[in-house]
């Protein structure tokens, strides 16, 4: 092997283990861990966005682990599992006396973040009340405990996550513009499962080989059909829910056989194999809804592609062999599936 294809298997092996617990090779996420690589190096405030469930302290970790602080402390908060009037000294620590309850000292998850990296999770659930305290330890880089005028220097790299739209509530005045510009320096999006559709099979074995060792059980075999059902499921609870289920089926299985998990609703997606109209359909159907969700585009980061996990070659291949094209022009013959003029024309 010459030096220069060596050098480039290194790089895949050392990026391949600081990814090591996210599963996948879709485009959507071959593009979210590469702009992840793009940020790490830096210093920069990072806001991880993406809906419940998709993984964003994974995304958080792998930050903290490809930057210059991964030997520093890691260090987590949820802010909206803290009640409001214990949160400000979660974040800052008191001295004793502080507060009725303050029998001793507390260092804070700022203190205990300085040279690494700080996490906050749904920080869009943090009270007004706290975000001006919140922006000057970000931007000023120093702060009090509750109950003493000491000024403490640190210097912390955070990483921020949320479910939730900070435009929308800036808008609403439920969350302080300054403090959302500060975050907003390099937004990254983790998308939902239904937009990786081609990670699920790699996601299914992933997970029934963690939990079969765990429980001491050996899957042996995954019906095909369950497998299509998992792959055509919507999960609206994203890879958390993917997680969830198979931990219940490892648990219920027998005879090294994986049973479906899901829902009634979600195993009637999609039919025995020997029903292929009926999984055609679903096929059809998904992908309309898809590329009319993406407003009539197939390629870019935005676009229907993206969204499927696929390819813009590969949808294209594959609307044309379901018959899937954009309205007939005046002349032409009918005929397909109507959808935007954005879409290939029969030919």
């Amino acid at each position: 092997m010459g030096s220069l294809s060596k050098f480039r298997a290194d790089r895949q092996d050392e990026r391949e283990s600081q990814f090591d617990q996210i599963v996948g090779k879709s485009p959507a996420l071959e593009r979210l861990l590469s702009e992840v690589e793009r940020v790490s190096r830096t210093d920069s405030t990072v806001l991880v966005l993406g809906e419940t469930g998709t993984g964003k302290e994974l995304i958080a970790r792998a930050i903290h682990n490809l930057s210059p602080r991964y030997a520093r402390p890691f260090v987590k908060l949820n802010c909206s599992a803290i009640p409001f009037d214990l949160l400000e000294s979660e974040l800052f620590g008191h001295e004793r006396g502080a507060f009725t309850g303050a029998v001793g000292q507390k260092i804070g998850r700022f203190e205990m973040a300085d040279t690494g990296t700080l996490f906050l999770d749904e920080i869009g659930d943090l009270p007004l009340a706290l975000q001006p305290k919140i922006l000057r330890a970000l931007q000023e880089q120093e702060f009090e405990r509750l109950g003493c005028g000491q000024t403490r220097r640190i210097n912390v790299r955070l990483v921020a996550a949320t479910h939730r739209d900070l435009g929308k509530m800036v808008a609403a005045n439920e969350f302080r513009s300054d403090l959302y510009y500060r975050l907003n320096v390099f937004p990254v999006t983790v998308p939902p499962l239904r937009e990786r559709r081609n990670d699920i099979r790699q996601l299914v074995l992933h997970f029934v080989a963690v939990f079969g060792r765990r429980m001491g059980k050996h899957i042996e075999h995954i019906p095909e059909s369950t497998m299509n059902a998992f792959i055509a499921y919507p999960w609206p609870g994203n890879v958390r829910e993917l997680q969830n289920l198979i931990e219940r089926a490892v648990i219920r299985s027998d005879g090294g056989v994986l049973p479906n998990p899901l829902p009634s609703s979600g195993r009637n997606l999609v039919s025995p194999i020997a029903m292929q109209g009926t999984l055609r359909d679903h096929e059809v159907a998904l992908i309309l809804e898809t590329v009319r969700a993406a407003g009539g585009m197939i390629g870019g980061p935005q676009g229907a592609a993206a969204r499927l996990g696929l390819k813009r070659t590969t949808l294209v291949s594959k609307m044309k062999r379901l018959g899937i094209f954009r309205p007939q022009r005046r002349g032409e013959s009918e005929g397909g599936n109507e959808l935007d003029e954005s879409i290939p024309q029969r030919t």
